[in-house]
């Protein structure tokens, strides 16, 4: 059963990552990024990692998104010109190929060598994530405060001065 269901998160992980790439409206690009991260929390549960899962609906799924809804919703669109398709796009496809194959290489790689895989215990990623990496974390979300109050400042200068 869990086999499953890791084949149907996995789908809709790829299928959430293709929408970002493959859309051409920003708001479902937004919210195909939301199934993906969703769906890698899944994926976390699956594999008994409850607070892996949890961090990744409170911090990608949540505060991520609403983030970048909220500048999305914040950008003037009629300041730019219409955007049409880049002529490198066969460049950038030859590249996510060529890293698609680098990364099932390492992996399969890894795979073959690994037998015993690593479990940290959640004691120990705990105390990593609230004494080594609590400063760093605070300082993310900082930024991420700064640029959400940047936008609605912004925003608000073009209201009043029309």
């Amino acid at each position: 059963m869990s086999w499953i269901l890791f084949i149907a998160l996995a789908v809709l992980t790829l299928g959430g990552g293709l929408g970002v790439v493959a859309t051409r409206n920003v708001v479902h690009a937004a919210l195909a990024l939301l199934l993906s991260l969703l769906a890698v929390a899944g994926i976390y549960l699956i594999l008994f990692a409850e607070f892996l899962a949890i961090v990744q609906v409170l911090i990608y799924g949540g505060a991520i998104t609403i983030v970048l809804l909220f500048a999305i919703m914040l950008t003037r669109t009629a300041e730019y010109p219409r955007i049409t398709d880049n002529r490198q796009w066969p460049l950038a496809a030859v590249a996510s190929v060529a890293t698609l194959a680098v990364l099932a290489g390492s992996f399969w790689t890894k795979a073959a060598v690994d037998t015993q895989p690593h479990n940290p215990a959640l004691t120990d990623l705990a105390n990593s994530l609230f004494t080594r990496w609590a400063i760093p974390f605070e300082i993310a979300s900082l930024v991420l405060l700064v640029a959400l109050i940047g936008a609605i400042i912004i925003a608000r200068e073009s209201e009043e001065g029309t």
